[in-house]
Order: C-alpha cells, then structure tokens, then sequence
C-alpha cells in the first residue's frame, strides 16, 4: 500500500487544481513550483537564490560552510574539493567495505524472528559511510558520533519559524542540540588535527583530500571548513540513504513476486561470494527497486530555495524575498509523467524507462545537485543486494507512515522478518 507525506501531497493535489504555480503564506511568502519545468526552471535559475537563507534548518548540524548551504563563489570552490572522494571510481572502491559491513550487520538477526530494519540499515549505512569515506579509526566511533548527532538532526525537523524560536528562548531543545555539537566537535576537530599533523593518505582517504586538498588556484578548506564539510557527509550520508533504504524494503516487500525476482537474479549474480563492484551493472532488479524507491519515495520530499533576484515563471513575477517550493515527491507522482505513478512498479526501469530532464529528480539538479548521488545509490544497490542474497523476508503487519522535512523516512520503522 502506498504511504503519502501529508505536506508534499498537499503540494501535489493544488497543483492538480491551480496548475505548476501557486503561491501562499507563512510568516513569509511562498512560491510553489511543480512539475518537470518547473525543476528546470529553478536548476536553470541557480544564480538567482541564496542556499544559505534557504537551509538555514541544517546549519546547526552541518555548519556555516557546508557545502549544502553555500552560496557562490565559495559553493564552487568547496564543492571541488570535496568531490575527487566522491567520483565514481573512488566510489567503486568503497563497495567491499559496504559488503562488509552489511554481513556483519545481518548475522546478528536470526530467521523468523522480526527486526526494525530501517533502523538496522540506519546503523549500518553510518558504519559504512564513514568507513569508506573516513577510514577505520573514525569508523570505530560511528555509534557514538551517530548518538551525539541526533538531538542535532532532530532539530532539522522543526519548522524555521520555531527553530528560531528555540535558538532565542535558549530551550531545552536547543540546548541539548548545542551539547552534542560540542561533542561532536570536539571528535572532528581531534581527527582534523592529528591528520594535519601527521598525513596519512592510505587510513582516511576523504578526509586526507580536505585536510589537505587544493583547488585550482591553490585555496584549500579552513579547519572549520573541514569540519563542516565532515559532519554533513556523515549526517546526510547515513540520514538520507538510510531513509530510502526503509522505503526501499517497504516497497519490495509488498511485491513478493518482484521480491522473488530480484532475490533470484542476486543469487544467480553472486554465487554464494560478497558483492563486489563487478557485479553491480549485473544487479539490474536490484537497481530497479532502488530507482522505484527513490521515485515514489524521495528523501528530499520537498526542497526550499530563497529568492535574492526576481524570477518570472509562466507569467508570474517572483519577488526578492519569497520562499521558492519545488517537489520530487509531486514531480514523481504526477500521472502526466510516470504511469500509475503511485504502484511500485519496478519493472518501469526494467522496460527501459528513461525520464526526461527534470522528470526524476531525487538528488536535486543544476549547480546543487547532490554530491552523494553515486555513493547514495551504490551503498543502496550493495546493502539491498547484500540482504537478499542472505535470504528472502517478509514485511510484519504495521501501520508505515511518513514523516520528516528535509529527510522522509519511515516513521517507527520498517519490520520485517528473514525467511528461513
């Protein structure tokens, strides 16, 4: 059954009465732009909003200089020195340590008996991400970094309007959330400067590239710089892909006939061995229940972007100031795009469905498009594959729902039990 996000669906069902353009109110104005051409026309405008303003929710976990709240010119400059640990084959890299990490995980769960699996995944894409991207001496504190993140990332689920609120009346809420960034903090800062001080490329590739790293003109990242860009590779690496991780296995379980073929096709694949990156372009059920996952269930479920220049679209004059609105979860549900747009329907990307731009746009596009895309959909494809290869599995009566503002996961979990 499908599960809709109550703010995203409203976004959706207006934009079926009043057309890809709507505007409304709260606490300031608002623009709504659904649809591909509207995704396009804001990629194509990036110029034209402030990030900074927009996702000023994620700069008490992510800090002033992260990458995902950065304005040009220092967007450009930061996003160069972080991408080289991200490229497609440095990520390519990464697929034994996921493999691994997924088994050791799923060992400890026994047949017949049910599990939270997004919460399993959830421990497990955080282990991985920071194995891969920071080595095993960060990775061994990924437990006790992910408990002291929380209070931090609870908070971007609270309306900008109140979080300023808990900011100026010093709540208990922002206090705690002010403790754990000093613990935090303090682990990151530690790491930075030991590696400063004594390089060590082969331990903590992704973190050697921002210690050390040089763009083009020789500039290279501040200490807080690099502690900004750190903490946001770790919480949207294990927050976001976890969530569609939930989704993923959500969506699957309720298709066990495309359960069984997909559990079958990794069989044949793997053969009994680890997944390894040869055998991803082989996994191409696998890759299709990931794709759906993210189609029907987009992490970024909704996605702000502030207006600092005037815009027009279709007619409609958008002033310095507004709040600019664009959905993947409308776009990926709009009949005028995908065909019966809210059935898992894996078989869509296996019959060679290939959306136009602006279409599919679960990591965003134009100049912000997500940096994590292919580590996203890797770790997704090895962990899911890693799983059916262990066994096939069964969803337990719940009831799911959605929840969340920058990142839609399941609330209360996904259960599932392991067959035999």
């Amino acid at each position: 059954m499908v599960v809709r996000h109550a703010l995203p669906e409203w976004i959706l069902r207006r934009s079926r009465r009043v057309g890809p353009f709507a505007r409304g109110w709260l606490g300031q104005s608002y623009a709504y732009l659904v649809g591909p051409e509207a995704n396009n026309f804001v990629f194509a405008h990036d110029s034209h909003f402030s990030h900074f303003e927009a996702m000023r929710a994620l700069i008490p976990v992510d800090g002033p200089t992260s990458v995902v709240v950065s304005d040009p010119p220092e967007h450009a400059r930061r996003r160069s020195l972080i991408r080289p640990g991200l490229h497609h084959k440095q990520v390519a890299g990464y697929v034994d340590t996921m493999a691994r990490t997924a088994s050791e995980a799923l060992a400890g769960e026994e047949p017949g008996q049910p599990f939270d699996a997004h919460e399993l995944f959830r421990t497990v894409i955080r282990r991985s991400t920071m194995r891969c991207l920071f080595g095993e001496r960060v990775a061994t504190h990924a437990d006790a970094v992910g408990d002291a993140l929380q209070p931090l990332i609870d908070l971007t689920s609270v309306p900008p309007q109140l979080l300023a609120v808990h900011q100026r009346l010093n709540t208990g809420r922002w206090r705690r959330a002010m403790a754990a960034r000093s613990e935090v903090d303090a682990f990151v800062f530690a790491e930075i400067d030991r590696l400063a001080a004594q390089p060590d490329q082969d331990e903590s590739q992704v973190l050697s590239v921002l210690v050390h790293g040089r763009d083009g003109s020789g500039s290279e990242l501040s200490r807080e710089e690099v502690r900004d860009q750190v903490i946001t590779l770790i919480a949207a690496g294990y927050e976001t892909t976890s969530a569609a991780m939930g989704w993923a296995l959500y969506g699957l379980g309720g298709r066990p006939d495309a359960l069984a073929a997909a559990r079958a096709e990794t069989l044949a694949v793997t053969d009994g061995q680890p997944v390894t990156a040869d055998m991803l372009p082989r996994l191409r059920w696998v890759s299709a229940v990931i794709d759906e996952s993210l189609r029907l269930y987009p992490p970024a479920a909704i996605v702000p972007r502030h207006v600092v220049r005037e815009l027009t679209f279709r007619g409609h004059h958008i002033k310095p100031g507004t709040m600019v609105i664009y959905s993947p979860y409308a776009t990926h549900r709009m009949p005028e795009v995908f065909d019966r747009p809210e059935e898992f329907r894996p078989e869509r990307w296996l019959d060679g469905l290939k959306p136009d731009q602006g279409e599919f746009v679960p990591f965003g596009g134009g100049a912000h498009r997500c940096l994590g895309s292919v580590m996203a959909t890797t770790e997704l494809t090895v962990m899911l594959a890693t799983l059916l290869a262990r066994g096939s599995y069964r969803l337990e009566p719940q009831r799911v729902r959605a929840v969340g503002l920058t990142s839609m996961h399941p609330r209360d979990g996904i259960r599932l039990t392991l067959s035999a």
